[in-house]
């Protein structure tokens, strides 16, 4: 077994996890990583295709631990770990691409530009009570 199997199966005891779970954990891990590091956004393709890059690695690892020839150890399972791993960023891509549900509420007509959540209060003559310095 590979220190990569070794720290998969060591994070799936440790953390009580199902090695499926594990899987979407790693993607949305680098899928925010990447945006939080890069500067990236989420309804962008470069964040989602490192996803999919760091699924095929770890899969090449995977299968490259398991004994037997290369060719032989490629099956359903690896297939499904993929799928998995794109599971969720896949459905967060498309709905950051179109739809609303991650767009930013716009002001409305009737506030200022610029005001934000404070109060309007109207200027006060020099010397008055609410001029504080």
């Amino acid at each position: 077994m590979n220190p990569f199997q070794q720290s998969k199966f060591y994070l799936v005891e440790h953390l009580h996890l199902a090695r499926d779970a594990l899987h979407i954990y790693v993607a949305l891990i680098v899928l925010f990583g990447s945006c939080a590091l890069f500067g990236w956004k989420v309804h962008q393709w470069r964040p989602w295709l490192l996803v999919l890059l760091a699924a095929f690695v770890g899969e090449v690892l995977d299968i490259r631990g398991m004994p037997g020839p290369f060719e032989s150890a490629i099956g359903r399972e690896n297939v499904k770990d993929i799928l998995n791993t794109m599971a969720v960023p896949t459905l967060l891509l498309i709905a950051a691409r179109y739809t609303n549900v991650f767009a930013r509420p716009r002001p409305t007509a009737e506030a200022a530009p610029g005001s934000g959540d404070e109060a309007q209060v109207p200027a006060a003559p020099l010397g008055s009570e609410r001029d504080i310095l």
